[in-house]
């Protein structure tokens, strides 16, 4: 598991390492990280000696990280040039070692540079970028667009331009290959349209962590622990003790959204699923071994439910969820079933003790918070989860989960291919069969986040894709995974 903390939490535990350590010592530890991972991109294509190394300088610590790694890089035999953002505010210590080693400044950007280094902005800049960095940042870019990717930008601890502990980009923004960051990550590294900027990103060890006394921001998991949680089946196992899951989902108007959720909870550790909906002779004739009935009156016994794909909104759709929130099961609300939540109608249901779950895209949010999750996705999703008393999962490219207790959790595996028809079905029949195995409702949602990226990703190596697609590519996934 990776974690990521806020820019005050970083800072209090900076303050707290340097009142042990003689002056400088933090930043020429980053500084060194900084340079030894330019190096290596260099010598992969080319070399160091002789590459054309521009340093984008802005000014506080930033600026002095990159002006002391091109120093460094200069007296391997880089041409190093420094281009000054705000010249009366620069890192004096770090411009005289740079001049030393052999590098100079610019006035101007050069028509060609091997690797930029993005010392504009540290994780203390708000509001995104003033007019001459965002000038600057957005010559880059057009540079780049010329020449096919080069030069290489690497970004000292995050992109300039990003809002670092929400990972929103409101604006011009530095767009990197790589992200040198230094003692811990920051939210802007794995969640919102930031992280997309921040390309590779590499942590460099400054001695920080012990000095991190606060709980992360963020959590996000590793292919290791999903892994470690999944439900496997044992020697003693049954298709009942697996777990049972039930589907409240499709409809006469919407028979894909049966089948499609059918399809995710079969590839799901549950021992058996069972479905219970207008759409059931479809489902019962593309997938034989589940157990079918017109009514969630008439589904038998389950230890999970997931209501809502495809349902609908009328009375017939109200009595269903109505029936699942009465059962002392762990409940999945998705699509047509959130947005029957909207105007409280369900509010005395929802508030059990049971867990529940829910999966909003922006819109339905929207419908039931009132507004949409905004440039902050993180605490919007925890404030909803504080509300309803649920386990939320906001879907995204970074899909963010949270806990009515405020815990947050990033997904590391989206693609633009989940950005289909059918695709959210999925996810929600394997999410409900993971609460059907038992595990608890935000491990079943960051599991499953996880399991339905990664099949995103498998189904677009094909070409393009959908929903079906997406089905299929959850088992080869599950397989490599859990191998």
């Amino acid at each position: 598991m990776r974690q990521a903390w806020r820019v005050a939490d970083v800072r209090a535990a900076e303050k707290s390492l340097m009142a042990t350590l003689p002056e400088g010592t933090l930043m020429q530890r980053a500084a060194a990280g900084l340079a030894r991972r330019c190096a290596l991109l260099l010598e992969q294509d080319g070399g160091v000696y002789g590459a054309r190394v521009l340093l984008l300088v802005g000014s506080g610590d930033n600026g002095g990280d990159a002006l002391y790694a091109g120093a460094t890089l200069a007296r391997r035999g880089a041409q190093v040039r420094a281009l000054l953002i705000t010249p009366e505010r620069v890192h004096l210590a770090g411009l005289a070692a740079l001049r030393a080693a052999g590098g100079f400044t610019t006035a101007e950007l050069p028509a060609r540079a091997d690797l930029v280094l993005d010392g504009i902005v540290g994780i203390g800049g708000s509001g995104g970028l003033r007019p001459p960095a965002a000038a600057v940042v957005r010559r880059i870019g057009e540079l780049r667009g010329r020449t096919g990717r080069r030069p290489l930008v690497v970004a000292v601890d995050t992109p300039s331009g990003v809002a670092v502990d929400t990972g929103d980009v409101p604006g011009e923004c530095v767009d990197a290959d790589v992200t040198v960051t230094f003692g811990c990550l920051k939210p802007a590294h794995v969640i919102g349209p930031a992280a997309i900027r921040c390309g590779q990103v590499e942590l460099v060890d400054i001695g920080l962590g012990p000095s991190l006394v606060t709980g992360p921001a963020v959590r996000v998991a590793e292919s290791s622990d999903i892994a470690a949680w999944w439900p496997v089946p044992g020697p003693i196992s049954d298709k009942y003790t697996r777990g049972v899951v039930g589907l409240a989902t499709g409809s006469a108007r919407y028979p894909g959204a049966a089948l499609l959720s059918s399809s995710g909870a079969l590839a799901g550790p549950a021992g058996m699923v069972r479905y219970a909906g207008s759409a059931h002779a479809e489902v019962v004739r593309a997938h034989p071994s589940v157990v079918v009935a017109p009514r969630v009156a008439d589904a038998g016994r389950v230890q999970a439910w997931v209501c809502g794909s495809g349902l609908g909104t009328g009375d017939a759709a109200r009595t269903e969820l109505r029936s699942v929130l009465a059962t002392s099961l762990p409940v999945l609300l998705d699509a047509d079933a959130i947005t029957l939540l909207v105007g409280g109608e369900f509010s005395e249901h929802l508030r059990r003790d049971a867990p529940v779950v829910l999966t909003p895209h922006d819109g339905e949010f929207k419908r039931l918070a009132g507004e949409t999750p905004g440039a902050d996705r993180a605490a919007a999703a925890a404030r909803l989860a504080a509300w309803t008393n649920a386990v939320v999962l906001l879907k995204g490219d970074r899909t963010v989960v949270a806990t009515p207790a405020g815990e947050i959790w990033a997904n590391p595996t989206g693609s633009p291919a989940l950005a289909t028809a059918g695709s959210g079905d999925v996810l929600a029949g394997l999410l409900g069969s993971l609460l059907a195995a038992g595990l608890p409702p935000v491990r079943a949602a960051v599991a499953a986040a996880y399991v339905h990226g990664l099949a995103g990703r498998r189904a677009a190596a094909d070409g393009p894709v959908t929903a079906p697609d997406v089905a299929a590519a959850l088992r080869p996934v599950l397989r490599d995974l859990l191998s």
